[in-house]
């Protein structure tokens, strides 16, 4: 049997268990490290902080991930591995796959800061006798767009380059 969208019908469900505890000198004046852990449904740990740009350190650690960090690669991400079954689908062989993703910050119209853009900027590596033209490329990412999860569950504008 071979894989399909119509698999993804069925229902999924996805955990991440966020574990923080206060290690602070003074937690109401906002004096306690934000470090924190993210743990998957499969097992993986991942150190997570606050970005120094919204928590100063020493109460967060620039080198841990952060959630804005996050959710663009996780929209890269699921780009990509959308973009690399559709590309089969069609008969292309990607070889490499490498994207910069860039989330850039904004202000909703109240005034609360949110991940505004995300803009993808793929380089991809063919193999195979079928390389796709630029038009074909660009219906490949439309058509990886429209059907990754990810850019289907929010409202940030998200652009392929």
């Amino acid at each position: 049997m071979g894989w399909s969208w119509s698999m993804f019908f069925l229902m999924s469900q996805h955990t991440a268990t966020i574990r923080w505890e206060n290690t602070g000198e003074d937690f109401l004046k906002g004096k306690y490290s934000r470090e924190h852990s993210w743990t998957f449904d499969g097992g993986a740990t991942i150190a997570a902080s606050p970005t120094p740009s919204v928590v100063p350190e020493p109460w967060s650690n620039p080198a841990l991930i952060d959630p804005e960090e996050a959710f663009v690669a996780s929209l890269a991400s699921c780009h990509m591995l959308t973009f690399l079954h559709v590309a089969a689908r069609q008969g292309y062989t990607v070889a490499s796959y490498e994207d910069l993703a860039t989330g850039t910050m904004g202000k909703t119209d109240k005034g609360i800061p949110w991940v505004a853009k995300v803009e993808l900027d793929p380089k991809i590596s063919y193999s195979g006798e079928k390389e796709p033209t630029a038009e074909e490329s660009e219906k490949l990412h439309h058509l990886a767009h429209d059907y990754c999860f990810i850019a289907n569950s929010v409202k940030t504008e998200v652009v392929v380059r």
